[in-house]
């Protein structure tokens, strides 16, 4: 065939070893396809085509296959506008030689695929996928010479992209809810360049971890993102997660144009956001606007039917431009167009996408993710506030970040968080059930109904030895099977209480109360500080808003929140007691008894929790509860309490606290109340149990002013046995004996 075609000193020089007598040649064949076209005949330049690509493109010769190369290249200078017909038989074969094992034969495709698009322009972007594949390939190179050519056609056919592609592009259509793969073979051909069409090649190739691969990745993309008419930010979420890693990347300029690719993705939606509020505030005031006129419209009812034809015309106009408007603001009608107008911003999936990546072990990454779900606080606040529960966890722990900016804008993000959280509407209040009696009273009055019925313990120091607090039974594995166990919890409280029944459904709430305190309820295991005092202050905001949904005493964090009165950091306790006061406020009688039981359960296992912070925990709570509620509530629990030891130095501990802290003062006051019944019951309480320790019971009769018993009690000391601890009591007790408390 070539011999048919092509002469046989063409054919020689095309395969010659000298690029100038390939060249020669490739100039003769450029202008024998001149003469075809001038003949029109179009027969005879396919039989060319097909010649310079199945003897010599296809050849095992590299230097028969160079020579088809060029020769292709001077078939399309010389076919110039008709080139587009021919495309089909020409472009592939260049692009097969992409991927040539030799890297002459590399280069010389990239330079014939050059001139081949550089006559066809516009008309080369119906195989801007394969082409793009093949350069992205070719800039990863090992051949200089090779990757030179490849950075040369790249610049050409962005030129040709960022001219062109509008002219050869049909609709945008989104892929959000779409398969990609068949949203491209459904679009038909004769559309030179369909962003839908690239979107699925980009998403596969943004994982590539090779530098100069990167590099190209991003330059294309923010080419495509220049193009306002393209809207690139509406298919953000098909490739943001690989180009997120680009930022780990070992080259700096790799680093730095993505970051700068990102800032700019970050203003578009922004701008997106911001266009799209005016358009419905716009919206709402045409509304407004028409609501007026009917109302001016019933008022001039009265007048004649002539002024009430007028009235419903300019009705009719009125309702004309409220629509006019309407469509305007969609993207429709006459308006002028906005860049930005129209365009969806998938907020869910990119949140989905940013999750992840809160925790990267790479900074930039990190704090990139920060940035961009903080700044969608305020651009997209009923998307963001259902995914509080999984935020959590991942913006907390970043609050003691060792990196200034990160610490910095986690700071800010957990607020944002926080207020948006505040500002949402509060969950519905429980509804009376049937078998709650009368209707009234908390939830957790009603729910708490069944067990108060039943008997207390009679051993609080057999309930001690159950109650389990160890870091390597029972608390480590509630944490560690939180996102399980409460919510069996829950659906096995809705099951078995009457009125867990009268909770608001899951889907009735802006987002999951369970789950987030579940998330911040692991934070407790958190090494820093900050962390921990983050959760505990979001869990006093949660359980002062919704009360009734969470942090009920059997739902599997009571345990955990009193195993957090161990924690070293005296912030952490303060917030731990807070809440705690704040849960008993909320509940009943019996939830306050099995808190000061299993208060002093932790008090008796870690008897260094009570030589520490025993007093601290015992004051914190009496400024948040009622102090003489509290006192008498523990000094029942003492009377009966079998382990006299610790009976004893449980009693010693709240005397001296009674005596000395400035919190208990009014208690104090109702104590020296002889003359009052309230005074009387409220002594008769403290006595039985500080008979424990003989000295404290002293001091009580001291402090009420029952002083004819305290000098029975004084003398019956003479029959104890004289030990140091005693000494130490009465010595303390002398001490304090001329303080205020006593007179």
């Amino acid at each position: 065939m070539a011999d048919y075609i092509l002469s046989a000193q063409v054919s020689r020089g095309l395969s010659d070893k000298l690029y100038d007598k390939r060249k020669g040649a490739a100039l003769e064949v450029e202008r024998v396809i001149r003469e075809y076209v001038i003949a029109n005949d179009t027969a005879k330049i396919k039989l060319t085509i097909q010649a310079l690509v199945s003897d010599f493109v296809y050849s095992v010769s590299p230097n028969a296959r160079n020579g088809g190369l060029i020769g292709l290249a001077a078939t399309s200078i010389s076919l110039a506008g008709s080139v587009s017909s021919y495309l089909e038989s020409i472009v592939p074969p260049v692009l097969m030689c992409f991927a040539d094992q030799d890297s002459r034969v590399r280069y010389y495709a990239c330079e014939s695929m050059y001139n081949i698009a550089k006559v066809a322009r516009g008309s080369i972007l119906r195989y801007f996928n394969e082409l793009f594949d093949a350069m992205s390939k070719l800039y990863a190179d090992s051949e200089l010479s090779v990757k030179n050519g490849a950075e040369l056609l790249d610049r050409l056919v962005k030129d040709i992209v960022h001219e062109q592609s509008i002219a050869y592009s049909g609709p945008i259509n989104h892929i959000d809810d779409q398969d990609p793969q068949q949203l491209a073979l459904a679009l038909p051909r004769i559309s030179q360049f369909s962003l839908p069409r690239f979107i699925p090649l980009l998403a596969e190739r943004v994982y590539s971890k090779n530098s100069w691969t990167r590099n190209y990745l991003v330059t294309w993309i923010a080419v495509l993102d220049s193009i306002p008419d393209l809207e690139l930010v509406s298919y953000l979420p098909d490739f943001l997660d690989g180009l997120l890693y680009f930022l780990s990347d070992s080259n700096p300029d790799v680093r730095k144009l993505t970051q700068t690719l990102l800032d700019d993705f970050l203003t578009e939606i922004r701008d997106v956001a911001e266009l799209q509020q005016q358009q419905q505030r716009e919206s709402l005031q045409a509304r407004l606007r028409q609501l007026q006129l009917a109302e001016s419209q019933q008022r001039s009812g009265q007048r004649d039917s002539l002024d009430g034809s007028v009235a419903s015309g300019a009705g009719l106009s009125g309702g004309r431009d409220l629509d006019m408007l309407e469509r305007e603001s969609s993207g429709q009608g006459k308006g002028s167009w906005v860049p930005g107008q129209g365009v969806n911003i998938n907020y869910a999936k990119i949140v989905k996408i940013l999750k992840p990546h809160l925790t990267s072990s790479d900074e930039d990454i990190q704090e990139t993710a920060l940035r961009w779900i903080n700044e969608f606080m305020s651009l997209a606040k009923d998307v963001m506030i259902q995914f509080t529960p999984s935020l959590i966890p991942a913006v907390l722990p970043c609050l003691a970040h060792s990196v200034e900016s990160i610490r910095a804008i986690a700071n800010e993000t957990n607020l944002n968080l926080y207020r948006l959280v505040c500002d949402s509407a509060l969950p519905p209040e429980p509804q009376p059930s049937a078998a709650a009696p009368n209707g009234g009273g908390s939830i957790s009055d009603r729910s708490t109904q069944g067990r108060s019925n039943s008997p207390r313990p009679h051993s609080p120091k057999a309930d001690r030895s159950g109650m389990s607090f160890g870091t390597s039974g029972s608390t480590a594995s509630k944490l560690g099977n939180s996102k399980e166990s409460p919510v069996q919890n829950s659906r096995e409280t809705l099951t078995a209480s009457p009125a867990s029944n009268s909770k608001p459904p899951a889907d009735a709430l802006e987002f999951d109360y369970v789950a987030t305190v579940n998330a911040l309820t692991l934070q407790f295991l958190n090494e820093h500080e900050q962390t921990r005092v983050a959760s505990l202050e979001w869990l006093l905001m949660l359980h002062k808003r919704a009360p009734h949904l969470i942090l009920a005493i059997d739902d599997g964090s009571f345990p955990v929140l009193l195993k957090t009165l161990s924690d070293p950091s005296e912030e952490v306790i303060k917030r731990d007691l807070q809440l705690l006061a704040q849960i008993s406020s909320y509940s009943d009688d019996a939830y306050f008894h099995n808190f000061m039981l299993n208060m002093l359960s932790l008090f008796s296992t870690d008897r260094r929790l009570l030589e520490n912070r025993g007093s601290v925990i015992i004051r914190q709570l009496c400024v948040s509860l009622n102090s003489e509620k509290i006192y008498r509530t523990l000094a029942e629990i003492l009377e009966k309490d079998e382990d006299l030891e610790f009976a004893n130095t449980m009693v010693q501990n709240l005397n001296i606290i009674l005596i000395t802290a400035p919190e208990l003062a009014d208690l104090r006051k109702r104590l020296k109340s002889v003359d009052s019944r309230d005074g009387q019951a409220l002594f008769a309480v403290l006595y039985r149990s500080w008979c424990h320790n003989p000295v404290s019971t002293f001091a009580l009769c001291l402090m009420a002013q029952y002083y004819e018993h305290a000098v029975a009690l004084l003398q019956s000391f003479a029959e104890f046995e004289i030990t140091v601890n005693l000494l130490i009591q009465v010595d303390k007790l002398v001490q304090l004996i001329e303080s205020p408390v006593f007179t």
